[in-house]
C-alpha cells in the first residue's frame, strides 16, 4: 500500500527534536519557527511533558466516555482557572476541525436555524460544516457547498447587519487572529459590535482559538484582547503540544443532554495528561510573560529588515509581509539556514509560530538568518 499523496512534502525528516531543535535522519539541525502548524507550545520533548505522558501510560491510556475520568474534571477546573473562563463548561475532542463541528451543531440546536456567518480569508477546518465555513472553493466538495455560509469581510458592520436581520442565522464563527488567513484581525470596535448585535438577535458568536489560543497571542485567548463574550470557544493545536487534543468551551447559559454531543477518543487520559502538562508549564515557566516579551522583541527586530512591507499578529502568532511570493525564501531557509518557518493562503506571509518558551538568543538567530536569505 502506498500513501495517499496530498501533502507537498519538504525533503527532510525528522528523528527527534528537543525544545526548538529539530534534527534529521543525517544529523542536521534546525531551528523550528513553525511548531508544525502552531501546536508545539512548550518545546519538543519537554521534559515535564514526556514525564507526564510516561507516567500515565504505565498507568492507563484509554478508556471512552463511558466510565469516570477525574482527569477530564481535573483540566476542566485547571483550565477554567488560567483562561478565567470559569463560566463555561468543557467538552473534549480530538482536532481543530471537530471543535469547530460540534460548536456549530450546538449553535444550530440552540437556535433551531441553520445559516451561518464566517469572514473571508477564514480557516476554521477540513470537514463538513467546519470547511465549508473556510474561504477556500479549492476544499469545498459539492457536499460541502450544501452548507447555508455566508462569507463577509472584517470590519463592515453594514453589511453583518443586512445578514443578521435576515433572521436565519445560526452562528457567526471568527478568529480573533486569522491563521492561514495570513494573520488578519478584526478592530476591537468591530468585534464588539458583532458582539452586541449577536446577542440582541439571540445568534451564537463562536471564537476559533484553535490556532490563536492557549498563551499564543500574549493574552490565553485572542478573543480576551477585545474584551468580549464569545458563546463558545473552540480550542486544539498547542493544547497538547503534539498529542491530538482539542475542545470546545461552552458558556454555561447553553444546556447539556445525554447525546447532544459525542466522541470515542475525546478526553482519553492521555489527551488529559497532554493538555494538563501544558498548563503546568505555561503556570510554572510563566510563559505567558515569554510571549509578550518576545513578541514585542520580534516587532522591533522586525523593524531591521527593509525588505518587510509590515509585520502582522500579535504575542508570537506573527508574519511578515513581503511584496513578492515567500514560497522560495522558505526553500532557501530550510535547506540552506535550516529554519522552518510557515506559509499562508497570502502567499506574501511568512509566518512565524515559534514554541513559547522560545528565547532572544534564538529570535536573533532567525532574524540573522533570515537577513542573509534576503540578501
Amino acid at each position: 500500500m502506498k500513501l495517499f499523496d496530498v501533502y507537498p512534502l519538504y525533503d527532510v525528516t525528522p528523528i527527534s527534536a528537543k525544545g526548538i531543535v529539530v534534527t534529521d535522519d543525517k544529523g542536521q539541525e534546525y531551528l523550528d519557527f513553525y511548531g508544525g502548524h502552531a501546536v508545539i507550545s512548550i518545546g519538543h520533548s519537554h521534559p515535564h511533558y514526556i514525564k507526564r505522558l510516561k507516567d500515565q501510560l504505565d498507568n492507563i491510556g484509554f478508556y471512552s466516555n463511558a466510565v469516570q475520568n477525574p482527569l477530564q474534571v481535573k483540566l476542566a477546573t485547571k483550565l477554567g482557572k488560567l483562561s478565567h473562563c470559569d463560566d463555561y463548561n468543557l467538552f473534549l475532542c480530538n482536532t481543530g476541525a471537530e471543535a469547530n463541528e460540534n460548536a456549530l451543531k450546538l449553535a444550530s440546536f440552540q437556535t433551531g436555524k441553520s445559516r451561518v456567518i464566517a469572514f473571508k480569508n477564514s480557516f476554521h477546518g477540513r470537514t463538513s460544516a467546519a470547511v465549508a465555513t473556510t474561504d477556500n472553493e479549492k476544499i469545498n466538495a459539492p457536499l460541502n457547498k450544501q452548507q447555508k455560509v455566508t462569507f463577509l469581510p472584517f470590519d463592515n458592520i453594514t453589511a453583518f447587519k443586512i445578514e443578521i436581520e435576515k433572521g436565519d442565522v445560526c452562528a457567526v464563527i471568527i478568529e480573533s487572529i486569522q491563521g492561514v488567513g495570513g494573520l488578519d484581525e478584526p478592530t476591537t470596535e468591530f468585534y464588539q459590535q458583532i458582539s452586541k448585535i449577536c446577542k440582541e438577535n439571540k445568534v451564537v458568536l463562536i471564537a476559533d482559538e484553535v490556532q490563536s489560543g492557549f498563551g499564543r497571542s500574549g493574552k490565553f485567548f485572542a478573543f480576551q484582547h477585545h474584551n468580549i463574550q464569545p458563546d463558545i470557544i473552540t480550542i486544539a493545536k498547542g493544547m497538547g503540544n503534539g498529542f491530538p487534543v482539542a475542545g470546545v468551551l461552552i458558556h454555561e447559559k447553553i444546556k447539556a443532554s445525554y447525546g447532544l454531543l459525542g466522541t470515542t477518543f475525546g478526553g482519553n487520559h492521555l489527551a488529559c495528561v497532554a493538555t494538563l502538562a501544558v498548563l503546568e508549564v505555561m503556570e510554572n515557566e510563566n510563559l505567558m510573560e515569554n510571549v509578550n516579551q518576545l513578541g514585542a522583541y520580534f516587532m522591533e527586530k522586525a523593524k531591521e529588515i527593509t525588505q518587510v512591507k509590515r509585520t502582522k499578529g500579535k504575542g508570537l502568532m506573527l508574519g511578515l509581509e513581503f511584496d513578492f511570493e515567500v514560497a522560495e525564501l522558505r526553500k532557501k531557509l530550510i535547506y540552506e539556514h535550516h529554519l522552518f518557518t510557515g506559509g499562508a493562503s497570502n502567499k506574501h506571509i511568512l509566518r512565524i509560530l515559534p514554541a513559547l518558551n522560545i528565547t532572544k538568543a534564538q529570535m536573533d538567530v532567525f532574524f540573522d538568518k533570515l537577513k542573509i536569505a534576503l540578501s
